[in-house]
């Protein structure tokens, strides 16, 4: 691996996803010279599966950019640096052994390296996160940092609002160092810590764990747990009191999961969940093939059994 010159100008830009999109644009406007953009191949997105070009890929079209799916084709051009962001692909030995490159990650390194930060630190439910432009090397983000952002995560966040302000945190942080000279990267110091890749065994809602613990699930969701054996997804949840002053006390059954419909005048829409910790007021969810929708309608039209559980 090789340094990069301290302010590199014509550079190569390795990104996937939509979130990689706003970053590429601030460096084209920033007077930086993309020479070639490189993306994963097309896929087959939506309801009819046709081929369609990932979002930095379109991106990279619409900007009249050209673009390649294989790394090793920059090997063949000059250029300063690689800019990657959210590729999906670990970049080899023998193409960092000939172009330097560095790497915007979303999180305060060396806590979450990995595939999912964000998800990861509102899982953990951390108070701050963050923006790392940080050295690539062959380890899973083990590299010094060039520059660091912090940022506060809010107790109603969801992975799209913290993900948005993270962007737009890192896009401005990205066209700044590099514009102001990379310097020496710092080493990483703390306790390390991984982000792996969320399945959707990771979003099943567990009635064991608190109300808070599943208000984060649901945060970063999507969501789900199960009624009489169908799926239902869980996106927007309450975290309830014990006692409510409106309602005064809540009668939940003990049994993790019971539904407990609140029958006072005036009570707040959907139902109340009993949890391993506290009690969670569904507020929007999603039966199976069918839109999202306000939970109160759909206790109106699912005709649960008294003794109804989520998870059952």
């Amino acid at each position: 691996m090789i340094a990069p010159p301290a302010q590199p100008r014509r550079l190569a830009y390795l990104g996937t996803p939509a979130l990689a999109v706003p970053p590429l644009e601030a460096l084209i406007a920033a007077g930086f010279e993309v020479a070639m953009v490189v993306s994963r191949p097309d896929a087959r997105r939506g309801r009819r599966g046709e081929l369609s070009p990932s979002p930095v890929k379109q991106a990279a079209l619409d900007l009249g950019l050209p673009v390649t799916e294989s790394v090793d084709d920059l090997l063949d051009l000059d250029l300063d640096l690689g800019v990657v962001i959210a590729f999906g692909r670990l970049i080899k030995p023998h193409v960092l052994a000939r172009l330097p490159m560095v790497n915007m990650h979303f999180s305060l390194l060396p806590r979450w390296r990995g595939a999912a930060p964000v998800e990861r630190a509102l899982l953990a439910g951390d108070t701050h996160t963050g923006v790392c432009i940080m050295a690539v090397e062959e380890g899973l983000d083990t590299g010094g940092s060039y520059a660091t952002a912090k940022s506060a995560i809010k107790p109603d966040d969801t992975l799209e609002s913290v993900r948005g302000r993270l962007v737009e945190l890192g896009s401005a942080l990205l066209v700044e160092t590099l514009t102001g000279g990379l310097g020496a990267a710092e080493p990483q110091v703390g306790e390390v810590t991984y982000a792996e890749k969320l399945s959707p065994a990771d979003l099943e809602l567990d009635w064991n764990l608190s109300a808070v613990e599943l208000d984060r699930v649901v945060r970063v969701g999507p969501a789900w747990t199960t009624v009489a054996g169908k799926r239902l997804k869980i996106h927007r949840v309450e975290v309830e009191p014990e006692t409510d002053p409106a309602l005064g006390a809540l009668e939940i059954d003990p049994a993790l999961g019971a539904l407990e419909i609140d029958p006072a005048p005036g009570a707040l829409d959907g139902a109340v969940a009993r949890t391993g910790g506290g009690a969670l007021r569904l507020v929007e969810v999603q039966p199976e093939g069918k839109a999202r929708q306000p939970a109160e309608a759909w206790l109106n039209g699912a005709r649960l059994a008294p003794d109804v559980r989520l998870g059952s």
